[in-house]
């Protein structure tokens, strides 16, 4: 999987939560799937969650962000952001030391 979101663009963060991490419990506000970065390619982003969604056979909420926004939205204590990191996730890529 990380190989995989490596190829969508210059990622920097890549979290993993929701259907990934807590089968029991799905939260309907937490995203499944977070990716930071630039230059995402959004026809490859499109093509990968469809592959990942027949893998996994449910749909995926997903958000992509890049680096400043993420970060900003980080130091506003969004509720998004925090509601994401403090549940239970898994840092698949992360280049920004998080």
């Amino acid at each position: 999987m990380i190989e995989r979101i490596n190829k969508l663009g210059r990622v920097k963060l890549a979290i993993i939560s929701g259907i990934f991490i807590d089968k029991e419990n799905l939260d309907p506000l937490i995203a499944d799937l977070l990716i930071v970065g630039d230059d995402v390619d959004s026809r490859k982003l499109h093509s990968f969650l469809k592959s990942l969604e027949a893998e996994v056979g449910k749909e995926i909420k997903f958000a992509v962000m890049d680096k400043e926004e993420f970060q900003y939205r980080s130091a506003m204590f969004d509720r998004f952001v925090r509601v994401l990191m403090e549940g239970p996730h898994e840092k698949l890529i992360n280049k920004l030391g998080i």
